[in-house]
């Protein structure tokens, strides 16, 4: 292996060549768009998205605010063959900070959430939209740092209360808000891409799901890999108001399975993969995975943020991954959504043009410019110019106003 290493003031990049990728055994897990988990996520980032947009249409600018702690509480409901209803609502625990105010002009900040709740859940699942809790937990409280002193105001008790956009610091030089870590790799294999196919070919818009109504969308596979076989446990709910008997729910499972051994031959040719399904259904019992809406946050369950797919839609033990939760942190310097971002870019660009494998990890340091990592680690598999490394670094560093940009108005929503 060689290892070349750049220092430039408090930065320090680290190219690493000829490390080798990840062993043939993979372990991969995604969560579908029902999942309580990636309902937190993706509506933690709605409300980032809504609130960005709304001040940045307001102020001119986007106002400090975190919305990645919050969560959902499973409701209850009522589940009969032909029929199913809501019996206790899925509370909704926004939790976070934002500012409510700037100049002087108050932000209805409670309002637009809800705004952007209720939406969000009349799109993903309609019928628990009217059944639904909010539990607001939003503080506009100052970060540790804001010492009082004879002089003045510190600027960072202003954090969440401006008196203009002037007071943002961002505005003037973008800083790393937390000490934190930015991972990514590349390329997918083949099995890895086809894990995510699977899952969102069942959870998402598809002709499986429009020909088959009964399809629900809280969707979750694990799967095996192994190097010669792949081996598979897809979890697929199916919805009670469509579903009248035991039989057509054993008929309907029996169409999962062949458009899994469909899929599967198309996209892995040559490879044997066994699957198996909903594999806690107890039929001669009737405890099978039928639900009211196709969710399992309709009966108990909880989603939190961070919880579920990282931010390339994917949960790879056996890769380098990380915890943050993305997911509704600002989108204008919180490291734990920019950094992994970036990473996952730059390790996809460094696969493009020098092929073999690629794994990025950028480090920040709380305070130092958004733009120079405390520390950079790029690991590649294959000889590469250093020059040609650091210029493909440096490109993805100065890249953060336009990935803020996109993450506003190209309303992305991650993993």
């Amino acid at each position: 292996m060689e290892r070349i290493t750049r220092t430039s003031g408090l930065s320090r990049t680290t190219i690493e060549t000829g490390s080798l990728p990840p062993d043939a055994t993979t372990i991969v897990e995604r969560k579908g768009l029902g999942h309580p988990d990636t309902l937190a996520d993706h509506l933690a980032e709605r409300l980032s998205q809504a609130y960005s947009r709304y001040t940045l249409d307001r102020f001119g600018a986007v106002l400090h605010h975190n919305f990645d702690k919050l969560a959902l509480l499973g409701g209850a409901s009522e589940v009969r063959y032909g029929a199913g209803k809501m019996t206790a609502p899925v509370r909704v625990l926004i939790n976070g900070r934002a500012a409510s105010s700037c100049g002087g002009e108050e932000i209805a900040v409670e309002e637009l959430a809800e705004d952007t709740i209720r939406a969000f859940f009349v799109e993903r699942l309609p019928e628990i939209s009217n059944h639904l809790d909010l539990r607001f937990h939003i503080t506009s409280n100052s970060s540790p740092g804001a010492v009082l002193t004879d002089d003045g105001t510190p600027e960072r008790a202003r954090w969440f209360a401006p008196r203009s956009v002037e007071d943002l610091r961002e505005r003037r030089i973008l800083l790393a808000n937390d000490t934190s870590l930015g991972t990514g790799w590349a390329p997918e294999a083949p099995f890895e891409s086809f894990v995510r196919e699977l899952v969102d070919h069942f959870s998402g818009a598809s002709s499986f799901t429009s020909d088959h109504p009964w399809c629900g969308s809280d969707v979750k596979l694990m799967g095996y890999w192994d190097g010669h076989e792949a081996h598979v446990i897809v979890c697929v709910p199916q919805k009670s108001a469509v579903v009248a008997s035991r039989q057509a729910y054993l008929d309907n499972r029996r169409a999962v399975l062949a458009e899994c051994d469909r899929l599967a031959a198309l996209r892995l040719p040559g490879t044997a993969v066994s699957f198996r399904l909903n594999v806690r259904d107890v039929p001669e019992k009737d405890e099978l995975y039928l639900t009211y809406t196709g969710s399992s946050i309709e009966s108990g369950d909880e989603g939190v943020v961070g919880r579920g797919n990282r931010v390339n839609g994917l949960i790879t033990p056996l890769r380098p991954m990380n915890l943050e939760g993305a997911n509704g942190k600002n989108p204008v310097y919180h490291v734990g959504k920019l950094y992994n971002l970036a990473a996952m870019r730059l390790a996809r660009r460094l696969h493009e043009h020098f092929g073999g494998y690629a794994e990025v990890h950028l480090v920040s340091a709380t305070g130092q410019p958004l733009g120079q990592p405390w520390r950079t680690l790029v690991r590649l598999s294959e000889p590469a110019s250093a020059d040609e490394v650091h210029s493909l670094i440096d490109e993805a560093l100065a890249g953060f106003p336009t990935l803020t940009a996109e993450l506003i108005h190209d309303g992305v929503l991650l993993s």
